[in-house]
C-alpha cells in the first residue's frame, strides 16, 4: 500500500482528521508549488512540512530561529519516529560531524538549521551532496520589516533558494497582518499567489479582561482556580517579573522567573522545568515564549497591559494549543497604559507615531466592555468576525450591566470637553471637573471656566470610566498621539435635548459570567492523574518534556474512553504505531488495573466514536448520563462530595442527584460514610425514613415527605435515599 498524506496522519502522528486547511497546503507542497500557510498557533504548521518530508524522497530543510524549538521538534519527531535532526551551537563538535553524516549518507528525512547556520560555507556544501526537496521557513513574519519580529538575515533565504531550484519553499507564520503576508511573498520571491490563510480564532481560549485593583489577590485567586496546571504570567519589566515570582513563591506556588536580565544558564534552566513539567508557572517579560511548543498551558495572564494587539494575541496564542479549554486573564489598568505611553514618548518621531497606534488599538481592546472580544483580534488581522456571540469570552458571557442614570455627571464632562476648546485629553478634562490646580489647568487658565471644580462628587478613577463609556457610546472621539477629546454629532445633541443616559459609575472589578465556560470532554480525573504521573515518570527517564511521550489530550481521551485492548488504544488522539508499540502496554496495564481496582465494567464506557483531530475543539459530547458515571465512579473511588462540587461548579443537590442516577441505574454506590457525615438526622428518625422507603419506594420523595408530616425535608430526604440504596444493593 503506497503512502499518503492521510495515511501518514494516521499511522505515525495517530490523527484520523486533518485540522482547517492542513490538506491543502500539504497538497499544494506535494505539488511543488511555493506556499506560504498563515495558521494561529497551535493550528497544526508542523505536519504541514512533516508530512510532506516523509513523501519526497529527498531531505526537507527547516528554518527556525529558535533553538529551543529545533530540540522540541526533533524530539517530538523521534517519538513518533521520524528520523529527524538539527545542526545549532548546542551540539558538540563530535555530534555535529555524526549529524552532517547522516545527512549525507541520507538517514535522515527532515534537517532544522537556524538562519545563520544555513548562510555557511560548510552547511552550503553539505546540502549540495544530497538531494533538497523542501525548504521551510518557519516564523517567516521574520522576514518582514513589518513584522513584530524582523530578522535581517531572513532577507537572505531567497539567495538560498536560487542555489537550489528544485526545492519547493514553504513560508509558514502565526501573526502575518496582509500587509505582512505581501512582504513574505515579495522577499522570497513567489510567483504565484498559492497563500492559505486560516482562521486565526481560537475558539478553545477563554478571553477576559478585567479591571485592575489589587494585581496580587486577583492573580492569587486566580490562580486557586488552576492548582497543578501548567501557566504563564506575563509582565512589564524584570523588577515586576522578579517581585511576582518571589511572592507567589512564599504563596506556596510552583514558579520560576524568566526575562533578559538572568544569567543565560539560569534562564535556560527554568525555561526547561517548565517545559518539563517541574514547575508550573513561569513569570516572564515578553523574551518568554517563541521557543515554546508546551501544548499544555492552561492559562495565561497579562499582570501588565501587552503593547500591541499583535504582541497579546501571540502571548495568548501560548495556551491550550492541545486545542483543550484555556484561559486568557487580561488585568487592565488606565495606569498602565499611561506607563507605556510614557516610555513610548522617549521615542523618535516615526517609531513614537507607531507604537502610539499601536498602543492605541490595544487600550481601545482593553476598555471595551460591550463586543465580544474576538471581533477586534481577528479584525486586526484583516479575518472579519460576524458572530455576535461567542460564548467563550468575559464579554458575551457577563449577565447585562445593571445601569444607572448617569445624564448628569455625562453631561457635565461632555460640557467641560467642549468648554476646554475639545483640544485636550480626558486626563486633562477630569483634572478640570476635580479642581486641580496643576500647571496645565492654570497656564490654559481653565480655572476660570464654568466647569471648573464642579466635579468633585466623584472621584478621579470614576470619571476616567465614565469618558471610557461615553467614547464607547459614540458621544466622544478621540484623536491624534495624545487621545485629543472632541464631542460627535450626538453629544452635541445629548446637550441640548439633556439626553437620558444610561452607564455605570463605578467600575465592575469582576463580572458574574451567564453561563459556565467552553465544556471540556468529560473524563476521570483521577485516573487522568495516575496516567501523568506515568507519563511524567517516562519523560524524565528519556530526557524529554512529557508531552513528547503524549499530550494532555491523549491523556483526557484515555481517562475518559478508559481503552482496553491496542486496538482500542490506536482510536485515541494523538497515539500513532510508533507510540502505541513504545508505550501502548504500560498506559493499558494502568487503564486495567484502575478498572479493576474501582469495579468500572466495559459496558459503562461511551464508545469510541474515533479519534477527533487535536485542533477541532467543538467536540462531540459524550452521550447523556456519562457525567454521572464519572460522578459515581470518582465517589466510589474515595473522591469527597465537596471536591465534586468544586470541580464541576454545581450545588451539592446537582452532585446527588448524579449519584442518584448512577445508582439506579444499577451500580453500587460503596461508600455511604461520606453521606451520613452529611445528615444531621438521628439515627431513630433516619429509621423511620428508611422504613417509609420500604412501604413506598424511592422513586417519589414527596409520598415519604407527606407520611412523615414534612418534618425531614428534601434535602436530608436525598441524602438519606440515597444512603438507603447504597444499603440495599
Amino acid at each position: 500500500m503506497s503512502l499518503t498524506p492521510q495515511s501518514i496522519l494516521k499511522k505515525t502522528f495517530g490523527y484520523d482528521t486533518f485540522r482547517p486547511l492542513q490538506r491543502e497546503v500539504i497538497e499544494n507542497v506535494l505539488n511543488k508549488r511555493d506556499t506560504l500557510a498563515v495558521m494561529p498557533t497551535g493550528g497544526g504548521k508542523s505536519l504541514c512540512y512533516q508530512i510532506p518530508a516523509l513523501l519526497f524522497d529527498g531531505l526537507t530543510v527547516v528554518v527556525s530561529p529558535l533553538i529551543a524549538l529545533m530540540k522540541d521538534q526533533v524530539e517530538q519527531m523521534h517519538a513518533a519516529g521520524v528520523p529527524a535532526l538539527f545542526l545549532n551551537s548546542t551540539l558538540s563538535p563530535e555530534a555535529y560531524q555524526d549529524n552532517m553524516q547522516s545527512v549525507r549518507q541520507g538517514q535522515t528525512r527532515l534537517l532544522y538549521l537556524a538562519p545563520e547556520t544555513l548562510l555557511t560555507a560548510r552547511i552550503f556544501d553539505l546540502l549540495a551532496s544530497v538531494r533538497v526537496d523542501c525548504f521551510t521557513i518557519d516564523e517567516a513574519h521574520c522576514i518582514s520589516e513589518w513584522g513584530h519580529d524582523f530578522r535581517p538575515e531572513y532577507r537572505q533565504l531567497v539567495d538560498v533558494r536560487r542555489r537550489f531550484p528544485g526545492a519547493v519553499c514553504l513560508a509558514l507564520t502565526a501573526t502575518a497582518t496582509p500587509r505582512v503576508r505581501i512582504d513574505i511573498k515579495s522577499s522570497l520571491g513567489f510567483s504565484a499567489s498559492n497563500e492559505f490563510v486560516a482562521s486565526f480564532n481560537r475558539d478553545n481560549l477563554y478571553i477576559e479582561v478585567m479591571p485592575k485593583s489589587d494585581a496580587l489577590i486577583q492573580t492569587v485567586k486566580f490562580l486557586e482556580r488552576f492548582k497543578e496546571q501548567s501557566g504563564i504570567i506575563y509582565c512589564f519589566s524584570r523588577k515586576q517579573v522578579d517581585e511576582l515570582a518571589e511572592y507567589l513563591t512564599r504563596k506556596g506556588y510552583s514558579v520560576r522567573p524568566y526575562h533578559a536580565g538572568l544569567e543565560d544558564d539560569q534562564r535556560r534552566l527554568n525555561q526547561e522545568a517548565f517545559i518539563r513539567d517541574d514547575v508550573q508557572i513561569i513569570v516572564a517579560t515578553i523574551a518568554f515564549g517563541m521557543g515554546i511548543n508546551k501544548p499544555n498551558v492552561r492559562f495565561v495572564i497579562h499582570y501588565d497591559l501587552p503593547k500591541s494587539v499583535e504582541n497579546y494575541y501571540q502571548e495568548i496564542g501560548r495556551a491550550g494549543r492541545d486545542g483543550l479549554p484555556a484561559h486568557c486573564l487580561l488585568l487592565y489598568s488606565y495606569g498602565d497604559a499611561a506607563k507605556l505611553k510614557y516610555f513610548i514618548n522617549q521615542k523618535a518621531d516615526g517609531e513614537r507615531r507607531v507604537s502610539n497606534q499601536h498602543l492605541d488599538a490595544m487600550v481601545s481592546y482593553a476598555e471595551d466592555e460591550v463586543n465580544c472580544r474576538r471581533k477586534p483580534l481577528l479584525t486586526y488581522f484583516g479575518e472579519p468576525y460576524t458572530l455576535e456571540n461567542c460564548n467563550n469570552c468575559d464579554n458575551c458571557n457577563a449577565e447585562a450591566p445593571i445601569l444607572e442614570d448617569i445624564t448628569i455627571p455625562a453631561q457635565k464632562f461632555l460640557s467641560c470637553v467642549r468648554r476646554t476648546g475639545e483640544r485636550f485629553g480626558a486626563g486633562h478634562v477630569v483634572d478640570v471637573l476635580l479642581g486641580s490646580k496643576n500647571e496645565k489647568v492654570l497656564k490654559n487658565e481653565h480655572d476660570k471656566l464654568s466647569t471648573y471644580g464642579i466635579g468633585k462628587e466623584l472621584a478621579q478613577k470614576q470619571w476616567m470610566h465614565l469618558s471610557r463609556q461615553l467614547a464607547q457610546l459614540g458621544y466622544l472621539k478621540q484623536d491624534g498621539e495624545f487621545h485629543t477629546l472632541s464631542l460627535t454629532p450626538a453629544a452635541l445633541e445629548a446637550l441640548r435635548n439633556r439626553t437620558k443616559i444610561l452607564g455605570q459609575l463605578q467600575e465592575v472589578e469582576e463580572r458574574a459570567p451567564k453561563k459556565a465556560n467552553q465544556a471540556e470532554l468529560e473524563y476521570n480525573h483521577a485516573l487522568f492523574a495516575i496516567l501523568r504521573s506515568k507519563r511524567k515518570e517516562l519523560a524524565d527517564k528519556e530526557a524529554v518534556p512529557p508531552y513528547v511521550v503524549f499530550s494532555d489530550r491523549t491523556l483526557v481521551e484515555m481517562a475518559a474512553y478508559m481503552p482496553q485492548t491496542n486496538k482500542e488504544l490506536l482510536n485515541i488522539n494523538g497515539v500513532g504505531q510508533v507510540k502505541a508499540l513504545r508505550y501502548g502496554k504500560t498506559f493499558l496495564t494502568l487503564i486495567l488495573d484502575y478498572c479493576k481496582k474501582h469495579q468500572i465494567e466495559q459496558k459503562h464506557l461511551p464508545a469510541l466514536a474515533g479519534k477527533r483531530n487535536p485542533g477541532v475543539q467543538k467536540e462531540a459530547r459524550p452521550e447523556v448520563g456519562n457525567r454521572s458515571i464519572l460522578v459515581g465512579e470518582a465517589y466510589n473511588a474515595g473522591e469527597s462530595i465537596k471536591s465534586l462540587v468544586e470541580r464541576y461548579a454545581v450545588t451539592e443537590a446537582t452532585i446527588l442527584d448524579h449519584l442518584l442516577k448512577f445508582s439506579t441505574s444499577g451500580n453500587a454506590l460503596r461508600n455511604d460514610d461520606q453521606m451520613l457525615a452529611l445528615t444531621s438526622v438521628s439515627p431513630l428518625i433516619q429509621k423511620t425514613v428508611f422504613g417509609a422507603f420500604d412501604h413506598l419506594g424511592t422513586g417519589f420523595l414527596k409520598p415519604v415527605f407527606d407520611q412523615l408530616n414534612g418534618t425531614v425535608n428534601y434535602t436530608e430526604l436525598r441524602i438519606l435515599r440515597l444512603i438507603y440504596l447504597s444499603r440495599s444493593e
